[in-house]
């Protein structure tokens, strides 16, 4: 057999050796990778020989788009849409439950999913549109020996044993594409390559429905977030997050004890110390909370991040200053929560034990109802029983997942 080269006039050629069973070289945006009619049992069983791959490996798809998961896959989740609208064409592969009646057994290793991935190659996709078929696609090199970057690599490789290399140039990234399974939760990076998972689940928490509640003491953001834990949701308090850094984070806790000389003992923060000080010194309370944010934000991003790889699709954040601390800008809609100031003083009094007198000084230190009316997306009123409020909240968290 002669190896032919094929540039973009003669696609075509490389489209019929594709059609009629024959095994043809591609240029990826990643690596050059080995194809066939990834429908065609046969062409697959060959591609296993030429390459000497193991049979138990199964063999990626190459598709033309998002569109094909719902021909050659069951249960497509919206994660599945998410990532390829997000990243397709490009460096990640999909892997689905899969259509069994369409995709042969040797292309899932007599699995039950199969791996999806459009390219980012302008030669490869007129390719796809010209086969009309997917294409099974591992990387073009005899299995153990480096991936190659160009067509001339390949040639090497398999002049002789192939129909043809497409050559597309040098390939751009050079390194296999990312594999993900979305096949099941939690979600799984089965092979890291040219996409960053923190890029990947990063793009998965901003397809989540996450709602910021904030607002003064007493309000009732503990109830808004109770009912949203309800709901499913994964609620942050991000109170919560700064004490649990304060505990486990060596790294804050020495950036505060550098800042505050004298706050920090035996790696522990005395926070009663660092309260004499920031308390009365606006300077200092404000270089508290820029750190503090910092911490907090980046944390949040990360349990945020683990919840959609988890398959989470609801999220909330309680922080007072949600938008100081920038967490404003990952929800989807963020919402205060006010009460009358009779009502806010009457509920710290008694949840806390402490005299009117302090619950107001206390109520009166924070922000007025004003600047959340005009800072959130929307506010809820909330003068009634913590009941009536629970049914509120209930009616008006229902309408806002997606």
């Amino acid at each position: 057999m002669e190896t032919e080269i094929i540039g973009k006039e003669t696609l075509l050629n490389a489209a019929r050796f594709l059609v009629e069973g024959g095994h043809v070289a591609v240029p990826t945006e990643t690596v050059y990778g080995l194809a066939c009619n990834g429908l065609n049992r046969r062409a697959v069983q060959n591609l296993y020989e030429i390459k000497g791959r193991p049979a138990v490996r199964p063999i990626s798809l190459m598709v033309s788009g998002p569109q094909a998961m719902d021909q050659y896959c069951r249960s497509v989740p919206q994660a599945a849409r998410l990532l390829a609208e997000r990243f397709w064409p490009g460096p990640l592969t999909i892997v689905l439950e899969a259509n069994t009646e369409l995709v042969p057994d040797v292309v899932r290793a007599g699995g039950e999913t199969v791996g999806l991935r459009c390219p980012d190659h302008p030669l490869t996709r007129k390719l796809l549109s010209l086969c009309d078929v997917p294409l099974a696609v591992p990387s073009a090199n005899p299995t153990g020996s480096p991936s190659p970057k160009t067509a001339e690599e390949v040639r090497r490789y398999f002049d002789g044993k192939i129909e043809a290399i497409i050559d597309g140039g040098p390939c751009g990234i050079g390194r296999e594409s990312t594999v993900i399974d979305l096949s099941r939760t939690p979600y799984r990076i089965l092979r890291r390559g040219a996409l960053d998972e923190d890029v990947i689940a990063d793009a998965l928490m901003r397809g989540m429905t996450i709602i910021g509640i904030t607002g003064g003491t007493g309000a009732g953001k503990t109830t808004a977030l109770g009912v949203l834990r309800e709901m499913g949701a994964f609620a942050i308090d991000c109170d919560d997050v700064y004490h649990a850094l304060l505990r486990n984070n060596s790294q804050l806790v020495s950036e505060l004890g550098a800042r505050f000389p004298g706050t920090v003992t035996d790696g522990e923060l005395q926070r009663k110390a660092l309260g004499e000080i920031v308390f009365s010194d606006a300077v200092s309370l404000r270089d508290l909370n820029a750190i503090a944010h910092r911490y907090v934000r980046a944390e949040v991003i990360r349990l945020l991040r683990e919840h959609a790889m988890a398959g989470g699709t609801l999220a909330a954040i309680d922080a007072v200053e949600l938008f100081e601390g920038d967490l404003a800008a990952l929800c989807t809609v963020t919402v205060g929560v006010t009460a009358q100031e009779d009502i806010r003083i009457r509920r710290i009094m008694r949840r806390e034990g402490v005299s009117e007198p302090y619950a107001r000084s206390r109520a009166r230190a924070q922000k007025p109802d004003e600047y959340y009316v005009s800072k959130c997306d929307m506010t809820l009123r909330n003068n009634g029983s913590e009941a009536e409020f629970a049914g509120k909240c209930r009616d008006i968290f229902g309408g806002m997942k997606k």
